[in-house]
C-alpha cells in the first residue's frame, strides 16, 4: 500500500473566525503553542482577511470570554478568512472549540473594504466556501453582541502565548507569502 503522505500534498483549509481566533496572537497559540519555530516563518504561512458570514448572528457565550454563532437570517458577522491552514491546525482548534461547537461548511463574502462596526461602508466583494465554528446550544448565548474590541484590550492576554505578540499587525489586511515559505516550514 503507498503512503498516502507521499502520494498526494498536504491538502490545506479555509476556515471563518469571528470570536477569539479573530486575533492572530490567539490564533497561534492555539495552532502552534510548543512549536520552536521562528514566530515570522509561522505567520508566512497564514493569510488572514477580513469577511462578511451571512445568516448568523454572534452572541456572547454566558459566563465565558468568547461569542457563539448560530444561524439567523436578519444578522451577518464580520470576522476573519483564514487560509493555510493544515489537517494539524484543525486538529488543534477542534479540540480548543471543544463539544460546544460544530465546524460546518459555509460561505463568506471576502470584504474590499471594511466599514465601521456596525458594518456601514463595508464592501464586499468575492465569495468563498470555508468551515466556521457553530455554537450548539443557543440557550447558553447572552442577548447581546460579542465585543472584540473589549476582548483584545481586557482579556486577550490570558488566551496567548508572550512570544506571539504582533504589535505591528492590522487584523484587518490581508498578509500574503509566497509557497516556498510556506512548504519550508511544514
Amino acid at each position: 500500500m503507498a503512503d498516502p503522505q507521499k502520494t498526494s500534498p498536504e491538502r490545506t483549509h479555509a476556515a471563518f473566525f469571528y470570536g477569539t481566533l479573530m486575533a492572530a496572537e490567539v490564533f497561534f497559540t492555539v495552532c502552534y503553542r510548543f512549536s520552536k519555530e521562528n514566530v515570522a516563518l509561522l505567520k508566512s504561512l497564514h493569510n488572514f482577511q477580513p469577511a462578511i458570514l451571512h445568516g448568523f448572528c454572534r452572541r456572547h457565550v454566558k459566563d465565558a470570554d468568547y461569542p457563539g454563532i448560530t444561524p439567523d437570517s436578519d444578522h451577518e458577522v464580520r470576522g476573519m478568512y483564514v487560509t493555510g491552514l493544515t489537517d494539524a491546525n484543525l486538529y488543534h482548534l477542534d479540540n480548543f472549540e471543544g463539544d460546544e461547537y460544530d465546524r460546518v461548511k459555509v460561505k463568506v463574502h471576502l470584504l474590499a473594504k471594511v466599514g465601521d462596526n456596525q458594518g456601514r461602508g463595508n464592501v464586499e466583494g468575492e465569495e468563498v466556501e470555508c468551515e466556521v465554528y457553530v455554537f450548539k446550544d443557543p440557550t447558553r448565548l447572552e442577548d447581546h453582541e460579542w465585543d472584540f474590541e473589549e476582548f483584545r484590550s481586557q482579556k486577550m492576554k490570558r488566551w496567548t502565548r508572550d512570544d506571539y505578540g504582533f504589535e505591528d499587525s492590522d487584523h484587518f489586511a490581508p498578509q500574503r507569502v509566497d509557497g516556498d515559505e510556506k512548504r519550508a516550514a511544514v
